[in-house]
């Protein structure tokens, strides 16, 4: 049995940037948990997101893997899944997209010029005391504020460059208790973004992700919070970069981006 498979680069207009990530698509039953751990491993990308029709239209399972573990909730996968979805012509083209997954309902819709927006839980961050080891991972520079949220640590350092030259000890970071660890400053200049970011999760596999919609998911409240505005960008400065529109509303984020297929495939 074939099964395809894509590779989309999310929160770019631009192939080879962004963050990659493969989308399995699932006809049949759903397969062995462990047989798609083992396929994530083989993606070798931050996430590999597997996609299950259901009955009702537009309605879809969705899992998402790392190369180490299964996460509870992926933003730039999803946004690939969606693009996938209506560029393939699996799904109508106005029709908003539902995904049952571990973090409840999620939906997506695409706007006329591509964008695609998601509808996230807002997972916001509240003040504690760093845990031990935390800022020497992050080379005991100067920190204006540590917060946990639901799946991360958020930390807020000086300024953008702060976030841009940071060089932690990745290692340092594995044994925290969270998923990851956003690090985050406000924008240093006019490049059209409100806020930089940067996102560890060694504990799942991934030293250091290009994008990552969920972390906004806690950077959106924070932010929002500070700034007094509830329409934010947000660039997230890996070696790849990627730009994530964030639109905190009460319990729910709202995220936006674009997307490009860079691959298509069977996966046998």
């Amino acid at each position: 049995m074939t099964r395809p498979v894509f590779c989309v680069d999310a929160f770019t207009a631009e192939p080879f940037a962004g963050n990659p990530a493969a989308v399995c698509l699932l006809e049949d039953e759903e397969p062995d948990p462990g047989w798609m751990q083992r396929v994530a491993a083989e993606m070798n990308l931050s996430e590999t997101a597997f996609l299950r029709p259901r009955a009702e239209p537009g309605r879809y399972g969705l899992r998402w893997f790392t190369p180490a573990v299964e996460v509870e909730l992926c933003g730039h996968a999803t946004l690939a899944s969606a693009h996938v979805l209506w560029t393939e012509g699996l799904a109508e083209a106005g029709r908003e997209l539902r995904f049952d997954t571990a973090s409840g309902r999620l939906a997506a819709r695409r706007d006329a010029d591509g964008a695609i927006w998601l509808d996230f839980p807002a997972t916001p961050a509240t003040p504690v005391e760093p845990p031990a080891g935390l800022l020497e991972a992050l080379g005991g520079g100067p920190v204006r504020w540590v917060g946990l949220g639901r799946f991360d640590y958020l930390v807020e350092l000086e300024d953008e460059a702060a976030v841009r030259g940071l060089a932690p000890d990745v290692r340092g970071l594995e044994d925290l208790g969270s998923r990851g660890v956003i690090v985050t400053a406000a924008a240093g200049g006019s490049g059209g973004y409100d806020f930089v970011s940067r996102f560890f999760a060694p504990a799942a596999g991934i030293d250091e992700d290009p994008v990552t919609g969920s972390a906004h998911c806690t950077l959106g409240p924070f932010w929002a919070e500070r700034l007094g505005r509830t329409r934010l960008t947000g660039f997230q400065a890996s070696a790849r970069g990627g730009l994530v529109e964030v639109r905190p509303e009460g319990d729910r984020v709202r995220l936006g981006g674009q997307a490009v297929t860079v691959l298509r495939g069977q996966l046998v």
